[in-house]
């Protein structure tokens, strides 16, 4: 299989409206779906709102209680599971064996990483077509992951393909190395559209609370993430920090900002809707992803921020991290940890607005061209296609 970027599909006669022809029937598994809040799930959330026109899409994933929900979201029909028990931050929900067993699915889809899933699908005897995204390495709970390799190595010999979401990433991971004759790259996509405008006076109001001179940055207060490297950076940066999300490190790192003496400098702004987000994003100078993990496989936030006209300062994270935003072309990419390279950065963007204004324009260029929604629709659809051997009359 073409291990180069998948191209999308050319052809928008085949992605109209149902025509009458029977649809394809796919089944994507993953962990959770939104409302519960995750990169995975807000991803598997676009990709199937996008994918109900086109196929005859359902889901499946664990509840966060010992009740099966059955609902439609936004049309998508998905199934939350009971969860007998939680072990190792993976969710245990039985009825997920028979749900695919019965499921009629001629396509599943899963999305990794997922033990629970992964032994689901195996114990299903599901005899149609399997895709995988391959959206993180185990990272932290490495013997587990060991442990565990025999059965996804098993689940991933099955699959007719698996995606990767950027080149860097297929490059660096152990697991995908066995299986690069099968991977195909179809990097996330986001409705572009809804951060490239917003409404002057809410930029305005974020503008008078913080002032000039603003870096932003985005994510639940993680460790992966790097918000204690960030707020060691801005000792050094001649301006002011918003960080917009939440999570357990909040204390740690309102504690560190004080230690620091920053605390004039960086504001928790806690959690805040789409809207408000893209209101930041446009009140800003810059934003700023300084994550130190591969536990950042991809930062799908610097997709938000280039959407919005914002150059990034990102770290060179062996994963997709440094594939999304380009070094010297949509902003600068620095080494992770290291909060003086981090300041410096930053403080070079601040000091020079035709450098903003140029990354940022290229940013913005280069989310609608690879990061968009429908660019991700129609690279996966074309995937589908190619799997099934259905042709486009599935898809109409």
């Amino acid at each position: 299989m073409n291990l180069e970027l998948a191209q999308p599909v050319t052809d928008r006669a085949g992605l109209g409206e149902r025509s009458g022809a029977r649809q394809l029937r796919v089944l994507h598994v993953g962990k959770f779906y939104p409302p519960h809040m995750g990169g995975i799930e807000t991803h598997l959330q676009a990709l199937c709102g996008a994918l109900r026109e086109h196929a005859d899409v359902r889901v499946i994933v664990s509840s966060e209680g010992r009740y099966t929900i059955e609902e439609m979201v936004d049309l998508v029909p998905v199934a939350r599971l009971s969860t007998l028990l939680t072990a190792f931050s993976t969710s245990i929900s039985p009825g997920m064996v028979s749900r695919i067993r019965q499921s009629g699915a001629e396509l599943v889809h899963l999305h990794l990483p997922n033990p629970a899933a992964v032994l689901a699908y195996l114990a299903s005897g599901h005899r149609g077509r399997l895709i995988v995204t391959y959206h993180s390495d185990t990272v932290k709970q490495k013997v587990l992951g060991r442990m565990f390799e025999p059965f996804l190595n098993a689940a991933l010999r099955k699959s007719a393909a698996i995606i990767a979401t950027s080149p860097n990433y297929l490059a660096t991971s152990p697991v995908l190395q066995a299986f690069r004759d099968r991977c195909q790259i179809i990097p996330y996509g986001i409705d572009t559209a809804q951060f490239e405008q917003c409404a002057p006076e809410a930029v305005r109001a974020v503008r008078e609370r913080f002032g000039e001179r603003l870096v932003i940055s985005v994510g639940r207060l993680v460790y992966y993430k790097g918000f204690e490297v960030l707020i060691r950076a801005m000792r050094d940066v001649r301006g002011k920090l918003a960080i917009v999300g939440d999570g357990p490190l909040r204390g740690e790192l309102q504690s560190l900002a004080a230690q620091l003496g920053v605390t004039d400098k960086v504001v928790f702004a806690g959690e805040v809707n789409n809207a408000a987000v893209t209101s930041f994003y446009h009140a800003a100078d810059l934003f700023a992803l300084a994550s130190v993990a591969r536990s950042e496989a991809f930062g799908i936030v610097q997709i938000e921020a280039m959407a919005a006209g914002l150059p990034v300062v990102n770290t060179s994270l062996d994963s997709g991290v440094p594939f999304v935003s380009l070094d010297g072309e949509t902003g600068l990419t620095v080494p992770p940890g290291n909060p003086q390279a981090l300041a410096a950065a930053i403080n070079r963007l601040l000091d020079d607005q035709g450098l903003r204004q140029s990354l940022g324009q290229a940013g913005v260029r280069r989310a609608r061209q690879e990061f968009s929604l429908d660019t991700m629709l129609r690279r996966t659809l074309a995937l589908y296609e190619n799997v099934t051997g259905s042709g486009e009359r599935s898809f109409q």
